[in-house]
């Protein structure tokens, strides 16, 4: 009795020392209150009700979380419990990696095939508007075959597809059949590209020709053009071989509407010119220096003879200069890499381009771009050696006499890809 009175229980405890129920389940997990009423996590961080050294609560105990809800980790839809998902920034999908070496892979494959498909789609078109219209493997009597390449590029008056009104406008007149206003071989070998003007006024030995009818016609001596007028391509190529001895791998002609569509097409040539040029004839007018001429002032321009004092001569010249700068300007970056300009300057240059019957389109690119060169400096421009520019003759009024020993020196060269050395009319 005198226990109770002073408040002990039968425990044996104080009974202001009895545990709140909290307390007591804390207890349950080991927890001893220290003399202030706090514990604290192991390591030292302090939790209410716990001492120094003890185990933590679980947290659906501890009362600073109470009514919280266990934070859940976030798992992507596909985890299948390997490793955790990559949470980079940018990602098109929840959790999902991005592989950009498999997209970079993926789009530079793309790419390619697109590039691929274009260029060769591109061959095809540009194929099949090629017109290949000369046999030269027909030809009789050929040189043997050199060493390089050799291609005799003909710049016709052919006027086929002009009406009445561009004939007036272009200055062309209206001569039936086809003429040649220009000649030249180019050479492509190892001692870099030559580009040889023949004087469409040469006179020159026509040797013996079957004509289309069939018949036989023994050789005889005109100037150069007339093997044209006669029989076109064919008998040009093979009274060039004749009299120089090299032999013609490839032809290529382009006629007066081609000529004019092509530079519409590339948005004029830029020409510099030494002296002013007045011709009527030609419909010519230019002032000197540089300016950019159109279609047909180009065509009148490559035309033009009566200003020059050597008159054919001289306006062979303006015709090198003129195709030189031609090709290096079609072959310019901004040409070959805008396909909204590529495909007008293939279209115009191939719709009136007469070819032989084995040229390719590397073929044609190879000449493309040895004129280029040409123009470049990376090879040499001149005209057959001249003896007599005004050489009188029995049925063809005045025509051009080579100089016989130095044109022959020069064809030699041409012919066995040797160092052009030969002293040639420029």
């Amino acid at each position: 009795m005198d226990a109770w009175r002073d408040g002990w229980t039968d425990e044996g405890e104080p009974e202001g020392a009895r545990v709140m129920p909290h307390v007591r389940r804390e207890d349950r997990y080991g927890g001893r209150p220290d003399d202030r009423g706090r514990q604290a996590y192991p390591g030292g961080h302090p939790q209410q009700g716990r001492t120094h050294g003890e185990p933590p609560l679980p947290p659906e105990l501890d009362p600073r979380r109470a009514g919280r809800v266990p934070r859940q980790p976030q798992r992507d839809p596909g985890y299948d419990g390997g490793a955790p998902p990559y949470r980079g920034g940018g990602g098109s999908g929840p959790g999902r990696p991005r592989n950009w070496r498999k997209r970079i892979t993926y789009g530079v494959l793309t790419l390619v095939v697109a590039l691929i498909a274009t260029s060769i789609g591109t061959y095809f078109w540009a194929d099949g508007k090629l017109a290949r219209t000369v046999d030269l493997s027909t030809l009789p009597d050929r040189p043997p075959v050199g060493k390089g390449t050799n291609y005799l590029i003909v710049g016709s008056d052919s006027r086929d597809g002009m009406s009445a009104a561009e004939k007036k406008e272009l200055h062309t007149g209206s001569a039936d059949g086809k003429r040649t206003d220009s000649m030249m071989v180019l050479h492509i070998g190892s001692n870099g590209d030559t580009l040889m003007s023949l004087p469409r006024d040469s006179y020159v030995t026509i040797p013996a020709f079957t004509g289309e009818s069939g018949k036989h016609y023994p050789a005889t001596t005109h100037k150069l053009n007339t093997a044209y007028s006669w029989g076109g391509g064919a008998l040009l190529t093979q009274t060039v071989e004749h009299d120089t001895g090299i032999h013609i791998d490839h032809y290529a002609e382009i006629g007066f509407t081609g000529f004019v569509n092509l530079v519409n097409a590339l948005g004029g040539v830029n020409m510099c010119l030494p002296n002013a040029i007045h011709d009527t004839a030609s419909g010519a007018d230019f002032k000197a220096g540089c300016q950019e001429f159109n279609g047909q002032q180009s065509l009148e321009f490559v035309r033009e003879r009566h200003a020059e004092a050597d008159q054919d001569l001289g306006r062979m010249r303006n015709q090198q200069k003129f195709l030189a700068t031609l090709a290096h300007q079609a072959a310019s970056p901004s040409t070959v890499l805008n396909p909204f300009k590529l495909y007008p300057v293939l279209g115009a240059g191939l719709e009136t381009l007469e070819v032989d019957k084995s040229m390719n389109l590397y073929d044609l690119s190879q000449m493309f771009f040895a004129m280029k060169d040409v123009s470049g400096g990376n090879g040499k421009s001149l005209t057959v050696p001249i003896s007599n520019p005004n050489l009188p003759t029995p049925s063809d009024g005045d025509a051009v006499a080579w100089d016989t020993t130095r044109a022959h020196e020069l064809f030699s060269q041409l012919q066995n890809d040797q160092p052009v050395t030969a002293t040639a009319s420029n």
